[in-house]
């Protein structure tokens, strides 16, 4: 059995055997080679055969074409060398990852994939990686993700003026505001001209609707039968406005119940069966808000992650005594907009804050103190306040507008930083013949 990760999207085997570049040092030969030196650390060329191997079988699963082996392994040795120049930019601005915080990411990995710890540590043995290997690697992702958040988000700025624009550009092309979460069955046909392989397909698509119909879980039938590229992610197309359905299903979703299976549809790559998993948007779109304050300590040049912690601690003991929250957070906290208003966030609906944060919102009673948990901002104490249902229609748009505009900023800052960090680091390539190339 297999098991996913981090999104629910990957095996254990895909996204763990990164770490085999960790150990590799334990099948290094004795003679070993330097391979690169980034700045004052050297990358072995142990650990790129370990991450060439890992890129070959992510690959080759998915039916990949590979590049020639000297490309593959130049562009390997290219992420490497990124990869260990954030790691060192995360060290030098006094970022970690606490053993707890570690520990949690493990539990809720595990309880992704429906395993206790022990389970999920059974597991990865039977994928050749030990427990230990799998919370180093995922460290390192963690820290690299963090410090890619900490250096890119403030070079992103969403106005609203844009905000305003993206929705008035919008509006041509949507129609009723609603979007569609949509997922699918193919049965695929190679040969239209086969008239017995047409007919075969279409009364084996018409069989699975029937059992659908019958009461089989959708996407367990996708996972399974599927010929979809997506079959193993249960053939969730994700979020779809209106306007942006595809031709095979634009007359068909806004017909369809919410997990009601759609006819038998033809196309040029066989036979599909569509529902629609969840629906959004429209006139009225109803959301449980929370009205939540929050304290930040975030950690900075001057201020490790692991002062930063000690002093959210020291914070929420006071809570914990009686002291204000209110006066706490105004005098502490290092968020200046809240902070100033006694760390008043006002209403908050989901998707409008990290995931860390969101998921302490919502597991928070009414007037609990929640934390302290780290999001990519720091350390954070909050507590809800009070809880409301609310039509929030016209908000959505101007969310989805300005995380859609983030993120498309996001992503080109984002290597906008990457090549900046590039330049600036001392990276020196060894030869074969023991040749030095700098760049």
């Amino acid at each position: 059995m297999k098991v996913t990760l981090r999104h629910g999207t990957q095996a254990v085997v895909f996204l763990l055997a990164l770490v085999m570049a960790a150990t590799a040092g334990a099948e290094r030969k004795p003679l070993d080679s330097v391979i690169a030196i980034v700045d004052d650390e050297v990358i072995l060329q142990s650990q790129l055969d370990a991450r060439v191997r890992t890129v070959v079988s992510r690959l080759s699963a998915q039916g990949t074409r590979l590049p020639p082996r000297e490309v593959l392994e130049q562009r390997v040795l290219e992420q490497l060398v990124t990869d260990t120049i954030q790691l060192q930019r995360a060290e030098q601005m006094g970022m970690r990852i606490s053993d707890n915080e570690l520990n949690d990411t493990m539990q809720n990995i595990a309880a992704r994939n429906n395993m206790t710890l022990s389970q999920f540590e059974a597991q990865l043995k039977q994928e050749g990686l030990t427990y230990r290997e799998a919370r180093e690697q995922i460290r390192r992702e963690m820290l690299i993700s963090r410090v890619q958040q900490r250096s890119v988000d403030n070079r992103v700025r969403v106005t609203p003026r844009e905000v305003q624009n993206f929705i008035a550009a919008s509006a041509g092309t949507s129609n009723s505001g609603v979007e569609y979460k949509l997922a699918h069955i193919l049965v695929a046909v190679d040969d239209f001209n086969d008239i017995e392989e047409v007919e075969a397909a279409k009364n084996e698509a018409e069989s699975l609707r029937r059992e659908i119909l019958a009461g089989r879980d959708f996407q367990e039938v996708a996972v399974a039968e599927s010929d979809a590229s997506n079959a193993l992610e249960g053939g969730v197309m994700g979020w779809r406005p209106e306007s942006q359905l595809p031709s095979l299903v634009e007359d068909v979703a806004p017909e369809l119940a919410v997990g009601e299976p759609s006819r038998v549809l033809r196309s040029g790559s066989g036979f599909h069966i569509v529902t629609v998993l969840d629906r959004r948007g429209g006139d009225q779109t109803m959301v449980e808000q929370s009205k939540v304050r929050h304290i930040l300590i975030r950690p900075t040049e001057t201020v490790s992650d692991t002062r930063a912690e000690e002093r959210i601690n020291e914070l929420y003991d006071q809570l914990q005594a009686g002291a204000d929250f209110a006066e706490l957070a105004r005098e502490y906290s290092d968020d200046p907009v809240s902070g100033s208003d006694g760390g008043n966030l006002g209403w908050v609906s989901r998707g409008q804050m990290v995931p860390a944060f969101e998921t302490a919102m919502l597991e928070a009673d009414v007037g609990e103190l929640k934390g302290p948990f780290r999001s990519r901002f720091g350390w954070h104490i909050l507590q809800v306040e009070e809880r409301r249902q609310k039509d929030i229609g016209g908000e959505l748009k101007e969310a989805e507008a300005r995380q859609a505009l983030y993120r498309r900023k996001y992503e080109v800052e984002l290597q906008n930083w990457l090549r900046e960090i590039r330049d600036e680091a001392y990276v020196e390539f060894k030869t074969e013949d023991g040749d030095e190339e700098n760049s």
